[in-house]
């Protein structure tokens, strides 16, 4: 079985980003496209080894090549969106982006064959049948183990903070589900997913990940899907948390502020602070607060002490860590308020429309 290392964590501050999007026909319905764009024909150079399918044939992902330095991260983005778009285009498809599709039906679309993927539909049933969800996943490198699960478990409270800023996906199965984020309540169905809990260290998150593994509860590392994890292999950090986002501002937005937490909680750990050892259930209440709410929740505030809205932590982060896009994330309409309006104001053609991926 694949297993990490702690000789993986070398570098500090590194990006790698992997989006999961959407292949849908001429009229932006979701269609089995995956075989075709991932099997049937070969990618763009830049695409090689970096372009996958989900659960869903109608879901695949991207992974950016690995990212020295932070500036050129919107450049590698766009020229991975861009040689996606094109391949797709090429054979007859298109590339959307949400946290959900809103017009997805579960019980209509096709499952990958892939082993790995029937070994979780066996073993998983329900949840992983109709798991149609698609996120942003974003690696910062950090060049130590235990400062890499120390960060992992500070993360832990900045994670309902980015998933209400991105929350995208108030569509399920053909119905409003009353959620911003139905994706991020959908993907908790499964298991190993949500808030982790604490870990001491890296030898006692390596001793949950052994075991885990060594009691067939999962089938390899991972499926450890928690909302963020140290990426045993990759040596990074991983935050796991926006939904899928068609414009790729508000996906740099994101990369921007967990490269940034990243960075100000590895001086945190060198300077000797201890962890905040926050209870995990009132980080879900958080979390609920951020998928139910979006741009209008309040949190618990990380002193556990009163609560704090959404805006006046953008404001507190953006001074704090001297950044603007999530700031400029929140000035704007949600992206679930923005499905919601146009749905209405348009119907499903402009609203499908709308979640096409953006490439400049």
């Amino acid at each position: 079985m694949e297993r990490g290392s702690p000789d993986s964590f070398t570098r500090m501050g590194t990006l790698g980003i992997e989006e999961e999007c959407f292949v849908v026909d001429e009229h932006g319905r979701p269609t089995s496209g995956t075989d075709e764009l991932v099997y049937e024909h070969d990618p763009p150079e830049i695409l090689a080894d970096r372009l996958d399918h989900e659960l869903f044939k109608f879901v695949i992902e991207t992974q950016t090549p690995l990212i020295e330095d932070p500036s050129n991260a919107r450049e590698v983005l766009l020229e991975i969106r861009r040689a996606l778009v094109d391949h797709a285009e090429h054979h007859g498809f298109q590339i959307a982006a949400a946290g959900l599709h809103p017009l997805a039906r579960w019980r209509e679309l096709e499952h990958a064959e892939k082993p790995r993927y029937r070994a979780q539909l066996d073993r998983i049933q329900y949840p992983q049948h109709r798991n149609t969800t698609a996120g942003v996943h974003v690696h910062v490198g950090v060049d130590d183990a235990d400062k890499a699960v120390w960060i992992a478990n500070e993360l832990r409270w900045y994670v309902p903070i980015m998933l209400a800023l991105s929350a995208n996906s108030p569509y399920w199965n053909g119905f409003d589900t009353g959620l911003q984020s139905a994706r991020a309540k959908l993907f908790e169905g499964l298991p190993n997913t949500g808030m982790p809990t604490y870990f001491e260290d890296y030898e006692d998150f390596d001793r949950f990940e052994r075991r885990m593994l060594a009691t067939d509860s999962i089938n390899d590392r991972g499926e450890l899907w928690y909302d963020v994890r140290p990426h045993t292999a990759h040596g990074t950090v991983e935050l796991r948390t926006p939904d899928g986002q068609a414009d790729p501002d508000l996906v740099m937005a994101f990369v921007e502020y967990a490269h940034a937490l990243v960075e100000a909680l590895a001086e945190e750990y060198e300077d000797g602070t201890p962890n905040s050892r926050h209870r995990r259930e009132l980080l879900d209440e958080n979390k609920w607060r951020a998928l139910r709410y979006g741009h209008d929740a309040s949190f618990i505030d990380r002193d556990l002490e009163g609560t704090v809205d959404l805006g006046e932590v953008v404001d507190r982060e953006c001074n704090r860590l001297g950044i603007d896009g999530i700031r400029q994330v929140y000035e704007r309409e949600s992206g679930a308020e923005r499905q919601r309006r146009l749905l209405a104001s348009g119907g499903p053609d402009e609203l499908c429309g709308s979640l096409l991926l953006g490439t400049e």
